[in-house]
């Protein structure tokens, strides 16, 4: 995954951070950017700065999938909602002290109200993915929201989404797991930027089933350090193979809805 670290001439916004909930005449400036603000990381990424109103309490992650309109005004992408020709990219993770629930660059429970984010439309990201099999290059809507698909071919009456493909259907790599832990260390297999990611699904001997990734620790050079797990593994293992699927590193090409299947 992408870090944003060259923002615009303004200082004081990131990426990461979720602004909001505004609310008219409390005294908070919303917004602190231009809508349709660009800002640029590493490995070509990019992120627009768009609103989002929330009619009801939401999680986002990372991961999933946005639209937005020409007045950047964006919302969770479904194929009932997806309009072609609007762009669309991925929420990469929130920073923020949280308005329910949320941490450093992870999922985030935010309340109803409007709010202003960053959504990733260039560069490595992670991407929630549904079915992923074949070459990955087919990517469209599904009635999920915020979540894609990835099939060998497209699905009928889906919105396909040009300007995009994936790594890998999935991700190995190895691990140590102390039985009631929920922390994976001594990982190998890993690259820098490359994932797993949080809200990953993963399996393994000792892994629980229906595990998913909730914490991430990285070293300096960007490399996973140790992955916390929503359940404690249940025996000790040293060079444990680990399959993580579900949230997939994808790469955008400032990604369009670019017609109906």
């Amino acid at each position: 995954m992408s870090v944003a670290t060259i923002q615009s001439d303004r200082l004081g916004a990131n990426p990461f951070v979720v602004e909001g909930p505004i609310v008219s005449g409390s005294g908070i400036p919303g917004p602190n950017f231009s809508l349709g603000a660009v800002a640029g990381g590493d490995r070509e990424s990019e992120w627009v700065y768009c609103q989002l109103v929330l009619a009801s309490q939401t999680t986002l992650q990372p991961g999933q999938w946005f639209q937005w309109t020409k007045d950047y005004v964006a919302s969770l992408l479904t194929t009932a909602a997806a309009v072609v020709g609007n762009r669309c990219g991925v929420f990469s993770g929130a920073s923020q002290p949280q308005t329910i629930t949320g941490g450093p660059i992870g999922s985030i429970t935010l309340a109803a109200g409007t709010y202003y984010i960053w959504l990733q439309r260039n560069g490595q990201a992670p991407a929630l993915v549904t079915t992923a099999t074949a070459a990955l290059v087919v990517a469209e809507t599904t009635a999920t929201a915020g979540l894609a698909n990835a099939p060998a071919s497209a699905t009928a009456t889906t919105k396909a989404i040009a300007n995009v493909n994936f790594a890998a259907a999935n991700q190995t790599f190895t691990a140590t797991t102390v039985n009631g832990s929920p922390v994976l260390t001594s990982l190998g297999g890993l690259s820098a930027n490359a994932g797993p990611f949080i809200g990953a699904s993963v399996s393994g001997t000792g892994i629980p089933g229906g595990t998913t990734i909730t914490g991430i620790t990285y070293a300096p050079n960007n490399v996973i350090q140790s992955i916390t797990l929503s359940a404690n593994a249940t025996a000790n293992g040293t060079g444990i193979t680990i399959t993580a699927t579900g949230v997939l590193e994808a790469t955008l090409m400032r990604p369009f809805l670019s017609k109906v299947n």
